[in-house]
């Protein structure tokens, strides 16, 4: 009881931060060059030498650094949706915008043979148009949470056949690429790539921080904030687009990771011991969540290295049948 209370206090922002910092100095310091986390810290703070700079800056640190912003952009897109759908199941890997994302940047891959631009454009549309198809068959004079979850299930079950379809008649590297890519991979990420999908990720997580006073009042109700002069549609349509944004940015590179767009919100919210949508919390859940998960996934059968979303998909799993019991307790 202690613990709980002390988490659901201020300090719960520093504590999360310290854990991020924590589990980023620990996945940066294992691999075949064995260092400390002391050492990792000097070097860190400009004390190592040649090799050591190289093997922290160039090889391991793009890496983490990626599992930290990916899993906060991640978290934000999913508290986003389940704000507005005012449902725990409303993220973007259930509703299936991380599926677009992925069928999206497999027709660049696959079809069009596209290089890391391509792939990341494709990414971006195929999030985008995904959206527009879920948002239009599910419009019936507005967007009701559970009409829109629904559709975005069977959206995102066509779109995995399609993907799958995709993958089976592409080329065999190309097939086995775009497989191990789909599980949601951080492996062989570099400075090169990660900082253009880290600038867009930031700058669109600014833009959704900025408008959290809009999604606050859309949690009233769409009545109440016409009332009070708010455009529910346009801010709506505003918000998806940079929820979207963040999903199809993170998947362009790293492939679809489930279910810390669906976890990392909740958990936020139960250790801020609010029940209001909490951005910054759930952006560093989401970061310690994914950090963490890349972490296991570089040591639980070292030296082979599993996809993140393999690991994301066992606890997500776990969670989502924890919630299903919770939902269907209540009725």
């Amino acid at each position: 009881m202690s613990l709980r209370s002390k988490l659901r206090a201020p300090s719960a922002l520093p504590i999360l931060v310290v854990l991020c910092l924590l589990v980023t100095v620990l996945a940066i310091s294992g691999g075949e060059y064995q260092m400390s986390p002391w050492k990792v810290l000097r070097v860190l703070f400009g004390g190592g030498e040649g090799i050591e700079n190289m093997v922290i800056w160039q090889w391991r640190m793009p890496r983490a650094m990626a599992a930290l912003l990916f899993g906060a952009a991640l978290a934000l897109s999913g508290a986003v949706f389940q704000s507005l759908t005012r449902n725990p199941l409303g993220s973007p890997d259930i509703i299936g915008f991380s599926t677009g994302a992925y069928t999206g940047a497999l027709v660049a891959l696959t079809v069009l043979g596209g290089g890391f631009v391509a792939t990341s454009i494709g990414a971006l549309l195929g999030g985008l148009l995904t959206a527009v198809l879920v948002y239009a068959l599910a419009w019936r004079n507005g967007t009701a949470g559970f009409r829109l979850i629904l559709v975005g299930i069977g959206i995102s079950s066509v779109l995995a056949s399609f993907n799958h379809f995709m993958v089976l008649r592409a080329e065999l590297d190309v097939a086995m690429a775009a497989a191990v890519w789909g599980a949601g991979s951080l492996n062989g990420l570099t400075w090169q790539s990660v900082i253009p999908t880290s600038i867009l990720l930031v700058l669109v997580s600014i833009a959704l921080l900025a408008s959290s006073s809009r999604l606050q009042m859309l949690q009233l109700g769409d009545d109440l904030c016409r009332a009070l002069g708010m455009r529910v549609a346009r801010t709506k349509l505003f918000l998806v687009v940079l929820a979207v944004l963040l999903v199809a940015a993170v998947t362009s590179l790293a492939g679809p990771i489930a279910f810390v767009a669906l976890v990392a919100p909740q958990i936020a919210r139960r250790l801020a011991g609010a029940n209001g949508l909490q951005l910054l919390p759930t952006a560093l859940v989401g970061a310690l969540l994914l950090a963490s998960s890349d972490l296991l996934a570089q040591r639980l059968f070292a030296p082979i290295q599993l996809p993140v979303g393999v690991v994301t998909v066992v606890f997500g799993g776990v969670y989502l049948i924890y919630l299903l019991n919770r939902q269907t307790t209540r009725l």
